[in-house]
């Protein structure tokens, strides 16, 4: 349960409260719906547009698969628990073996979601850019595993 707390936790304030911004600085602000950058000219943020975007060479189609793998994960996470308790409630058996499922699917479409965004977007981001957004995201995918290992069986002490 304290795996899938701190994981929805974490998932809403990056996604929600920073609005899925994985860089919020003063000179540049970008995430799964901004893409901002500093313009000398103006002295203020430029927020850009998907066709400025294609001609910098970041993929649309990318972007969006990104934004929807990354939320489709959050969504996940809120009915995760309804889930487990009925699970739980029931006894089914296979039940379990569905929740091992769903845990390696939110693992695998919040790493690929994050990195096909990163991807799209490297050459405008240095390591030392990240703020709170993605260190929640990073922590979000640190204890999905961490879940998925507690459910294998595995005794997280052996690591």
């Amino acid at each position: 349960a304290t795996f899938s707390a701190g994981t929805l936790a974490l998932m809403l304030y990056a996604l929600l409260w920073e609005a899925g911004n994985l860089v919020n600085l003063p000179d540049k602000r970008i995430g799964f719906y901004n893409f901002c950058l500093w313009n000398e000219t103006a002295g203020r943020l430029q927020c850009l547009e998907y066709e400025h975007l294609q001609m910098m060479g970041i993929s649309l189609p990318g972007i969006v698969i990104a934004r929807v793998c990354v939320y489709t994960c959050l969504v996940f996470s809120i009915f995760y628990p309804i889930f487990v308790a009925h699970v739980k409630c029931t006894e089914e058996t296979e039940g379990w073996k569905v929740i091992i499922v769903i845990l390696i699917i939110k693992t695998i479409i919040l790493s690929g979601g994050l990195g096909i965004f990163l991807f799209q977007t490297t050459q405008w981001i240095q390591p030392s850019d990240f703020t709170g957004g993605f260190l929640a995201l990073l922590g979000s995918q640190t204890l999905l595993l961490l879940h998925l290992l507690e459910q294998a069986g595995m005794p997280l002490r052996q690591l």
